[in-house]
């Protein structure tokens, strides 16, 4: 496996099909140890080509650290974890110098943020100060500390866990952090089928968790992030992604809109989903089937529906329902 400290070797450019055939394998990898989580290995496969990071809110006990650690065994990453805590200081996320009694000078250690992939878990029980730590890294792929920037290696990948704020002992995530996540995840429930093939699943195996195959590395996730931006995606498509986001800031029950960052998340998630259905082109089912994954968490609805317990996500279903979907004269390939 590649050090995170180091530069994967290019791979020859590929194709939208022969990326998305390569990252569908890797979801089916994943599905074996992630049982009955399609849609939700879906998104998180989507941030991985899209060059985002992924918040995976739910309810404690649904797989969300086990469907993180899973995608970076896949993908061949190097991985850690922080355990966010109320005790956690910004230092532990970034690093710090040390004094080198030795050397007689201060030396960088760098923390667990220098890695391709790193699990945020559980990131709302630690106060705002310290998840403020990642903002820099998410936006930029890059860390300063003392006065000093240090890059971070690519790929690098948040995939944060959060626990909704009803629970004792979470904070809510900052407006600014939430921006920086391309998109957002519920897991949910297995339905009753799903649940007792994945109890099944554990008994027949006699491990813990199911055993997942390496598939990829650095350098391929680089080039299949490459091959999303050879999709084509018309103008017209380009005026929908537009309308929807401005009907966030215009709609009576929202009080903030989406930010262009919303867009821009939409745009590229699109396009990575035309890659995992082994198209070079944007339709737009593409922005229909993304647009709550990617604009639901930017936006904050008025105080008064708080009470009526309103969601973000059925705001945004209705957005979507109501913004007229341009017509396009390409169709989908037929597949063999």
């Amino acid at each position: 496996m590649t050090s995170p400290s180091e530069t994967p070797a290019p791979l020859a450019p590929l194709t939208p099909r022969e990326a998305g055939e390569r990252a569908c394998a890797v979801l089916r990898e994943v599905g074996r140890a992630v049982v009955g989580k399609s849609e939700a290995l879906e998104l998180v496969m989507l941030g991985v080509l899209a060059r985002g990071h992924v918040l995976i809110e739910d309810l404690p006990g649904l797989g969300k650290t086990l469907l993180a650690r899973s995608f970076a065994t896949a993908l061949g990453l190097d991985f850690r974890r922080i355990q966010f805590t109320p005790d956690l200081l910004p230092s532990d996320v970034t690093g710090a110098s040390l004094y080198d009694q030795r050397g007689g000078e201060m030396v960088f250690h760098p923390g667990p943020v220098f890695a391709h992939l790193l699990l945020a878990d559980e990131i709302n029980r630690t106060p705002p100060k310290t998840q403020a730590a990642l903002l820099e890294a998410m936006a930029e792929s890059q860390v300063t500390v003392d006065g000093a920037t240090r890059p971070l290696p690519d790929p690098f990948l948040v995939i944060a866990t959060a626990n909704p704020v009803e629970y004792e002992g979470t904070y809510s995530l900052p407006e600014a952090q939430l921006d920086r996540f391309q998109l957002r995840v519920r897991m949910g429930y297995l339905a009753s089928d799903e649940e007792l093939a994945m109890l099944r699943a554990r008994v027949d195996r006699a491990a813990p968790e199911a055993r997942v195959d390496r598939l990829a590395g650095p350098a391929e996730v680089v080039a299949w992030r490459a091959a999303v931006e050879r999709v084509e995606i018309d103008d017209d498509l380009l005026a929908y992604a537009v309308a929807l986001v401005n009907a966030t800031r215009d709609h009576p029950q929202i009080s903030i809109g989406a930010s262009p960052r919303g867009g821009l998340a939409l745009i590229q998630l699109a396009r990575a989903r035309a890659v995992l259905e082994q198209r070079d082109f944007v339709i737009p089912e593409d922005l229909k089937a993304l647009a709550v994954p990617a604009l639901a968490h930017r936006v904050s609805l008025r105080p008064e529906l708080w009470v009526r317990e309103i969601s973000t996500d059925t705001v945004v279903r209705e957005i979507v329902a109501t913004v007229p979907t341009p017509s396009t004269r390409r169709t989908e390939p037929v597949r063999p």
